[in-house]
């Protein structure tokens, strides 16, 4: 018997599929309008792309950066905002025409509009490229002296619970989206393959999620690899915050966990793999697997991927197709998100809390008691 909840959280997560159909609309109807701003950037020049936020938005940066690059021929990279507020100088550079993407579910957190006022102070060769999920947010009405483009995304993004779920996937995707603007085609069938498995993973894997949320680990760690690195991040983040704290988190890179981080694994360990469907990936990964099942026991292990893996690994294989890979891999990070979002879920009411505020006052919807102080150049 699944454990349920009246929360929006639970609600927010199983709209993902729906949400990302309306988000490849919303792309294509702002198509002319971007691909015009995102003209005023030269490859010939050097021109690079920043993708910023803070939290679970940075963690999109991560997940979308290095796709992002691949398919316009521009630099980018993630840089959260956090760092930017604090030392904006090491990050833009004045002399550099530069893409400032700003992530940010409901756009008043301090540091999101300090961020774009920094950069601003430092550098007039900036663009912004605001993408939110709240069109009345602080961030998509400021003003900036440089040239900003902001695309609110569909209302029922601006998640309403403490945990960003559907915002996340839904600005991922929509950044991905815009790095297809120059292709011939859009990736439609991409977002609907996409959606079809997300609706598998919530009708198929739930209670089985829920299962493994009922056991009594003490700490978890997420792995995952390229794009998927910022899926683990993002994972840590929604089981770490959605338990008050109560089970301590840690990601890592499959590769960069062997040089000590693996040391945390014990018998209280819940370890989740996020897969690649790249060959070449899956053979680090697999390696890693196979160590890890040597030297160390814990109380469970999860893995999640594309197809299905072999049988008996592990205690919980979550796999969206028993055929051929047919999702390109950045569009596969959505999908590794949800038994993430539903294991936080999950564990959240196995504790006894309420998803939507698991916290008693110790973090918020919206981050609280930051000061922001005038950066001088």
């Amino acid at each position: 018997m699944i454990k349920t909840a009246d929360t929006f959280t639970l609600q927010e997560i199983h709209q993902q599929p729906v949400l990302w159909e309306k988000v490849y609309d919303l792309i294509l109807s702002n198509k002319k309008g971007l691909q015009q701003f995102l003209n005023k950037l030269e490859k010939e020049s050097g021109d690079e792309i920043i993708f910023t936020g803070a939290g679970s938005s940075f963690f999109v940066g991560e997940m979308v950066a290095g796709y992002f690059q691949k398919n316009t021929g521009f630099s980018a990279k993630a840089i959260s905002t956090t760092e930017i507020v604090t030392h904006p100088d090491l990050y833009i550079n004045p002399n550099k025409r530069t893409l400032l993407v700003s992530f940010a579910r409901s756009g008043n957190s301090p540091e999101s509009v300090a961020a774009v006022n920094n950069a601003n102070l430092i550098s007039d060769k900036i663009l912004h490229l605001i993408i939110t999920c709240n069109k009345d947010g602080e961030l998509a009405k400021m003003s900036s002296s440089n040239p900003k483009y902001v695309l609110t995304l569909p209302e029922e993004t601006n998640d309403k619970g403490l945990a960003m779920t559907s915002s996340v996937t839904s600005m991922a995707l929509a950044a991905l989206l815009i790095s297809y603007l120059d292709k011939t085609e859009m990736p439609e069938d991409q977002v609907k393959i996409a959606a079809g498995y997300a609706e598998k993973i919530i009708s198929k894997y739930s209670e089985y999620i829920e299962a493994i949320a009922s056991l009594d680990f003490k700490r978890a760690v997420f792995l995952g690899s390229g794009p998927f690195l910022g899926v683990a991040h993002e994972a840590h983040l929604k089981l770490q915050e959605m338990t008050d704290g109560k089970v301590i988190c840690k990601f890592d890179s499959f590769l960069a966990f062997r040089h000590g981080p693996k040391v945390v694994l014990d018998e209280t360990t819940l370890l989740v793999y996020f897969f690649s469907n790249d060959e070449y990936v899956r053979r680090y990964e697999s390696d890693l697997v196979q160590a890890v099942k040597k030297d160390h026991k814990m109380m469970a292990v999860v893995g999640v991927s594309e197809t299905e893996p072999e049988i008996g690994m592990f205690d919980l294989d979550i796999f969206m197709t028993d055929g051929a890979s047919k999702l390109k891999e950045p569009f596969l990070t959505l999908c590794h998100l949800l038994p993430a979002q539903l294991l936080g879920y999950y564990k959240s009411l196995d504790f006894g809390l309420n998803p939507d505020h698991p916290s008693n006052g110790a973090i918020h919807r919206v981050v609280q008691g930051v000061t922001i102080y005038e950066f001088k150049k």
